[in-house]
């Protein structure tokens, strides 16, 4: 566990080899590319922007696809949790939060939770940052990226 627990202002999370390597290399690349095309216009500067744009969509769908299976495991998580902690009662009208909204919500504490289960369902939050902003007692996720 890091030595600063999380918080709501600093839960951001930054992966440093995709976030300050790979994507700024990527943009580059396919700013370089275009370029070239435009100044050398002929098959090996057309071939440089197709692998720039094949770099690009491996970078991104490698860091999509990576999230969603992480959102699913939260998910799967966040049902289990609710199982042990809500009425059954509670749980049961929970199927009803998008997965965005878990989420966020796996940030609360076990003690507030189900209140702001509570009035998530009774939308009471217009977006998802609002969720997290009601959070009182911050449950830090260190584990994703």
């Amino acid at each position: 566990m890091p030595n600063t627990p999380q918080t709501y202002q600093n839960h951001v999370r930054y992966h440093a080899p995709f976030h300050f390597v790979l994507a700024p290399l990527v943009f580059i690349n396919l700013i370089w590319s275009i370029v070239s095309l435009f100044l050398h216009f002929g098959t090996a500067e057309i071939k440089d922007l197709l692998v720039a744009i094949l770099l690009l969509l491996i970078g991104v769908l490698s860091r999509t696809n990576a999230l969603k299976a992480q959102d699913r495991v939260i998910r799967l998580e966040e049902q289990l949790r609710y199982q042990r902690i809500l009425p059954t009662d509670l749980v049961q009208r929970a199927s009803a939060l998008s997965t965005s909204q878990i989420i966020s919500l796996r940030f609360a504490s076990d003690e507030e939770l189900a209140g702001l289960i509570q009035q998530t369902l009774d939308r009471k939050f217009a977006k998802t940052k609002e969720i997290k902003e009601a959070i009182k007692n911050w449950r830090g996720d260190y584990l994703r990226v």
